[in-house]
């Protein structure tokens, strides 16, 4: 059981007593009775279920449905009762998918407008982006698109940027005054009792504890390695929601600062293990602009929003899209157990299938890559261009002497992949074809050639085994052709 602070549409909420894996879907439509959030799919695809969260680093969406209410303290929250005005005035969202009818069902609407809402407070213009996580079964989406450009021509409404009551630094601490607002509800202590030091404690009792510091969470895990540990939930709620999973103990890492650093020093660029895939994709634009526009496509919004490099890295899945592009650039992983730590090459860390190099205790603390890489490339491939899983993904990182197109020859080739074997996987047949060659499509071809020797892939749902070893083949002819100036990418090409 835990206790924990946050605001829920301007209301100072205190929880004591609550189940750690209890989602913030089941409390606002079962203890609140605020039902206007949707339960879809219940594992983060459909965006039925989206909520605005905002704390000191701004507003973001994010699926209720697998946020647990742990991961909400010191937070605010505005379920879709809250989007509109204190006098009932409607968001300029709303209004927007009025006057564009696009809400027919109105089943995924308040996803729709949550994640709008979201959006036009940021200023977005990249609509399909920001929406990308809300499936809707009846408009074809047309009018919603023109309901979030309608609305983009507005002003942000005060009461979304300026409403105290929807600023939570007064409770980032756990310093939190319910006044006259305070609501009760099945597991509140109760409006007179919100400010505790309770609260800011992170030793919670007796199955679930809050670190502040990466300090704090080494001793803790050290002490208890039996216990799952919580950044965004992405997959972890997955256990719960879908296989029912009882999770005895757990920590929630959402509120270690420390790990959520993404510092520059010299030729390295450190990335701490709490670093969302939205701050990722934000911070690579200029270092690593091919990393930043497949995490465009990592997911949707709201799990970029939640889900952590650390977490992608720790998961081990064969098909992560985070692992393979960080293998291509030669990413170091530093582990930690206590005060030990240890730095391993990324590559090394996965072993087979859902086993890593990491012992009891121990925990991902951070990566480390090159500041520069001029010659990476990454590709997903999937069935689906958006919220999709891959069914291969590639990474390249070639070096070139001289000039790519006219006479120039390869220096170095780092090759990896996603969805090909049971772990993310260097590809060193392709890589030792083309280590030494001049830059030219025939040695590219010989590589496509080379990949039959470094895996042997499976037949899934999402791709068969032939498909996927021709895929991963012809993307690195892509490769060359991208460098030789033609068009590859299907957003690019023109009938």
């Amino acid at each position: 059981m835990t206790d924990l602070a946050f605001l829920l549409n301007g209301t100072p909420v205190r929880l004591t007593g609550v189940d750690p894996t209890r989602t913030l879907l089941q409390y606002l439509r079962e203890d609140r009775h605020l039902t206007g959030t949707k339960e879809g799919c219940n594992e983060g695809d459909c965006g039925a279920c989206t909520v605005i969260v905002s704390d000191e680093t701004g507003s973001r969406a994010l699926n209720s449905c697998i946020l647990f209410l742990p991961q909400l303290h010191g937070k605010s929250v505005r379920s879709i009762e809250g989007i509109s005005g204190p006098e009932g005035q409607m968001h300029p969202v709303q209004q927007a998918m009025v006057d564009c009818h696009g809400s027919q069902c109105g089943f995924c609407t308040p996803g729709f407008i949550a994640s709008m809402a979201v959006g036009h407070l940021q200023g977005r213009h990249d609509h399909d982006v920001v929406l990308a996580g809300n499936l809707c079964r009846c408009t074809g989406y047309a009018p919603i698109i023109r309901a979030a450009e309608a609305a983009a021509l507005q002003p942000v409404p005060d009461w979304m940027r300026d409403d105290p009551d929807f600023i939570c630094s007064k409770i980032s601490s756990g310093d939190i005054s319910a006044g006259d607002g305070g609501q009760t509800a099945p597991g509140d202590a109760g409006p007179q009792s919100i400010a505790s030091p309770a609260i800011a404690s992170p030793a919670i009792a007796p199955n679930a504890y809050r670190p502040e510091t990466a300090d704090q969470l080494a001793a803790w895990y050290a002490a208890n390695p039996d216990a799952t540990l919580v950044a965004g939930a992405t997959d972890v709620g997955l256990w719960v929601t879908k296989q029912l999973r009882p999770l005895p103990k757990l920590a929630f890492l959402n509120g270690i600062r420390d790990l959520q650093r993404i510092e520059t020093t010299g030729d390295v660029i450190r990335i701490g293990a709490g670093v969302t895939l939205t701050d990722l994709r934000a911070a690579m634009t200029g270092p690593h602009p091919a990393l930043a526009e497949m995490l465009t496509r990592y997911a949707s919004e709201q799990v970029r929003n939640a889900a952590t490099i650390g977490g992608n890295i720790a998961n081990g899945s064969p098909i992560g899209d985070g692992p393979p592009a960080l293998i291509a650039l030669g990413a170091r992983l530093h582990l930690r157990r206590g005060d030990a730590r240890r730095e391993i090459a990324l590559e090394d860390f996965f072993i087979e299938y859902r086993k890593q190099d990491r012992l009891p205790g121990e925990f991902v603390e951070a990566v480390t890559i090159p500041a520069s890489a001029p010659g990476l490339r990454v590709w997903k491939l999937s069935k689906r261009f958006d919220q999709d899983i891959s069914a291969v993904l590639g990474a390249f990182n070639i070096e070139v002497a001289g000039d790519r197109i006219a006479g120039g020859r390869i220096t170095r080739a780092r090759i990896a992949f996603g969805g090909m074997a049971g772990i993310p996987k260097r590809a060193s047949a392709m890589e030792a074809a083309l280590e030494g060659q001049p830059f030219t499509e025939a040695s590219f071809r010989a590589a496509k050639a080379a990949a039959a020797q470094d895996f042997q892939p499976m037949s899934d749902m999402r791709a068969s085994a032939a498909y996927r070893l021709e895929a991963a083949g012809n993307l690195a002819l892509r490769y060359f052709h991208e460098a030789s100036g033609d068009v590859v990418s299907v957003l690019g090409m023109r009938a």
